[in-house]
């Protein structure tokens, strides 16, 4: 898998970018700001809506089915 194929990237509200294990996304709540609620109980703010968010989750999922058929 490609280098950070693991996880997604994401965006703080000041533009400083960084990866989050998509497996401890919680819940995701809009108001108004994006905040994603960690199974950890530690929220981050981004700058990513909910949809975005779950795109990038989606083709996480997709590219992890893809890797192990391709074994």
């Amino acid at each position: 898998m490609k280098k950070g194929g693991f996880m997604i990237r994401v965006n703080r509200l000041n533009n400083t970018e960084f990866v989050i294990n998509c497996e401890l996304i919680e819940f995701i709540e809009e108001t108004p700001d994006t905040v994603i609620t960690l199974t950890t109980g530690k929220k981050i703010v981004v700058k990513e809506s909910i949809d975005e968010i779950i795109d990038k989750v989606i083709k996480f999922k997709n590219n992890i089915f893809i890797y192990r058929l391709k074994e």
